[in-house]
Order: C-alpha cells, then sequence, then structure tokens
C-alpha cells in the first residue's frame, strides 16, 4: 500500500478499510493544528490508487467502506472524486461507501446537483474539522471560514443526502470563552443535519502557533474544569436528534449519548466528574498527553 506523510482516521473508522487518496492538507493554516505541518498537499496518482486497490481486492474483496485518507480529499474537484469513486467500483463490487475528511471550504465550489451525484456513487460520510460554530473562536484559531459558511455549505450536503459528521472542540475559546463557544456551537448545529457530533478538547503541542501565543500569554488555555463545563453547556443547548461522542483520548472523561434522550444522564456524569475530581489531577492528564492517535 501506497502511504506516505501522516496517516491518520477517526476512531468511529476502525472497521473501515484504509486507502491514501492524498497527503498533506490544503489550509495548513489552523493555529491549534500541526498535523500536516511538514507536508505539501499532493493528490495520489490514480496508478498508485488502483495498485492498492488491487491488493485490497485481494485481502478483503468484500469490503464494503473504505476511508480515504488525507487531511481533506474532499477538496478533489469534482470530476476527480468521480473518478476515484468509479474506479473504487471497478475493484471494490460490494463496497458501499466511501468516507473521507472534509473541510467548509471544500464544499464551497461543488454544486448541490454534484453533491447528488457523488451521493450516488458511494461517496458518504464525510467527517469535518469545523472545531466550533462561534465566529470569534473561528477567527481566534484562523479557520478561514465563518458560521454562515458552515451554516450554506452544511446544508448542500443536507439537500443532496450526504451523510456527515461535525467536530467541537472544547477549551478552544480560552479561558472564559467556553460558554460563549458552546452556546454558539449547539444553535449552529442545531440548524444542520449532522449524523453525529466528535467532541476533543483542545490540546497545545508545542510546534502549533497556538501553543507559541500561549506562552507569550496572548492566549490563555482553559481550565479543564472550565472545559466539561463548556461541554456540559454545549450539551445543554444542542436542540437536535443526534449521537454525541467524547470519547477521544484527548477527552479527560469519556461520555457518549443519544441527544436528547440521554442528555440529563451525561450532563450529571459530567457534573460529578466536576465536583469530586481535583484540576491538579485532570492538568496532569493533559500535561502527559504526548499525541492524539
Amino acid at each position: 500500500m501506497h502511504f506516505t506523510g501522516r496517516t491518520w482516521r477517526p476512531p468511529y473508522e476502525s472497521a473501515s478499510f484504509i486507502i491514501q487518496a492524498t497527503s498533506g492538507c490544503t489550509y495548513n493554516k489552523c493555529s491549534f493544528c500541526s498535523f500536516y505541518k511538514d507536508e505539501t498537499f499532493k493528490m495520489s496518482p490514480l496508478t498508485e490508487f488502483e495498485e492498492d486497490l488491487e491488493e485490497l481486492k485481494h485481502y478483503q474483496p468484500n469490503a464494503r467502506r473504505i476511508f480515504l485518507t488525507g487531511a481533506n480529499p474532499f477538496a478533489m474537484s469534482y470530476e476527480k472524486l468521480k473518478m476515484m469513486a468509479l474506479t473504487v467500483r471497478d475493484y471494490l463490487i460490494k463496497c458501499q461507501t466511501i468516507a473521507m475528511f472534509a473541510s467548509i471550504r471544500d464544499i464551497r465550489d461543488k454544486e448541490v446537483w454534484q453533491l447528488k451525484k457523488l451521493r450516488a456513487m458511494g461517496i458518504n460520510g464525510l467527517t469535518i474539522g469545523t472545531e466550533s460554530g462561534d465566529d470569534e473562536t473561528l477567527a481566534l484559531v484562523n479557520k478561514g471560514y465563518t458560521t454562515v459558511d458552515i451554516l450554506e455549505q452544511c446544508r448542500k450536503l443536507d439537500e443532496a443526502g450526504i451523510e456527515y459528521y461535525l467536530v467541537y472542540m472544547t477549551g478552544l475559546a480560552g479561558h472564559n470563552g467556553g460558554q460563549r463557544n458552546a452556546i454558539n456551537s449547539a444553535h449552529l448545529f442545531s440548524q444542520i443535519n449532522p449524523y453525529f457530533i466528535s467532541v476533543d478538547s483542545l490540546t497545545l503541542f508545542p510546534d502549533t502557533e497556538l501553543f507559541s501565543r500561549a506562552q507569550a500569554g496572548s492566549f490563555v488555555p482553559a481550565g479543564e474544569k472550565e472545559r466539561i463545563k463548556e461541554l456540559e453547556t454545549f450539551i445543554e443547548n444542542l436542540q437536535l436528534r443526534t449521537h454525541l461522542f467524547a470519547n477521544s483520548v484527548s477527552n479527560y472523561y469519556p461520555v457518549t449519548a443519544y441527544l436528547p434522550k440521554e442528555r440529563d444522564r451525561v450532563i450529571s456524569e459530567l457534573q460529578g466528574i466536576i465536583d469530586t475530581v481535583d484540576e491538579a489531577v485532570m492538568d496532569q492528564y493533559r500535561t502527559e498527553l504526548k499525541a492524539l492517535g
């Protein structure tokens, strides 16, 4: 298999078969991220992509879901995505879903009719690293789009019938910003239809801009209990039926819930952590995190 640079997939894609479609990130400017810092975005040659499909076919001819790697393969044009989807069908007859990472920016240049065609060809299950639905926070970490963009582009996915998963990140707004971020993000997410929401918690690594700003004192990180309170507020204000997964290693206390049915239960669990665990213990956990996957 042709894997270059950083190969990463979300925890919930653990049962999917991984194939490299791109490497690097088309944007690479988010101030909290260094995943693809030293990589230039490039698409895998079709010959390599086909060789990988041939190898996968040999070992897993009945594969039903594959995950295309790279920070945002959905950045490829409609025509290139179409070619990849059709090529997958040439090798994996039973493949039903082609999932991948996507950015809000990647959806802008695609018309709804194109999205519908891509969905019909099996492209479905986009993981979108929105991280926030609050304009002040999005600007703070240089996401490169606004809440209006998120609303417009996700509604296009809704119309096309493409399943997507949004990422929310506690702590991203910094000290005293979490409540505003949680309320505004929940309000925005409630206007669209994410199949589920994945929650991470900001961990500052030395090779990121936000880490440097924290060292200089221009960004004050949120405390651990502050982050859990932010997550409580986010859950309290979500007004949609969705699954929420806050169970990645970046979360001090992992929780999952189907909302709104399990809202009270999960909020009670989180409040229990706030009431019984010392902040210093939580801080130590964050300090000892060396990577997120």
